[in-house]
């Protein structure tokens, strides 16, 4: 037996696709940082707001976009990968960054495996997305890394 939802429209009702809830999904996630709005400060505030990273069974690559006073505009996942890497691409990194306005963005990604400590590659694609949003006045405030439920700041760790 097949079920079908449907989601109110601007003129009646419709029947959601799965797109279209993520859609309304999405929108509500916005509304509610906006409002919020909250201020990020040191890393183990980040951490805290970013703990829904815990759990997850494949790597995510995610930004969070803040403006000039450290407020959060929004917070993306941008690339989803595998059980043991994410393919970054600098460019949709600055764009998405851009598209935000941003003043700055903290980075972060999950290691599904439970391992906590930043590999080479890691360290090097960190570099390589601060050196590349300096060039639009876009500060890196940090990278988070999320393995169960521990979490390692590159910055607390001297890394950015």
């Amino acid at each position: 037996m097949a079920v079908e939802l449907y989601m109110k429209s601007g003129d009646g009702y419709r029947v959601a696709t799965p797109s279209k809830i993520c859609e309304a999904a999405s929108a509500h996630l916005f509304k509610k940082i906006t409002k919020e709005r909250p201020k990020l400060g040191p890393p183990k505030e980040a951490a805290d707001f970013l703990k829904q990273q815990a759990g997850i069974d494949h790597e995510q690559f995610g930004m969070v976009y803040l403006d000039n006073r450290s407020r959060v505009v929004e917070v993306q996942i941008l690339f989803n990968g595998t059980v043991d890497a994410a393919m970054v691409h600098t460019r949709e990194v600055v764009r998405a960054a851009l598209d935000f306005n941003a003043k700055s963005v903290i980075i972060f990604h999950n290691h599904p495996s439970g391992g906590c400590e930043p590999s080479v590659e890691d360290v090097r694609l960190t570099k390589h997305l601060q050196k590349a949003l300096a060039i639009f006045e876009i500060e890196l405030m940090d990278h988070l890394l999320f393995a169960g439920v521990k979490c390692v700041s590159f910055m607390e760790r001297g890394a950015l």
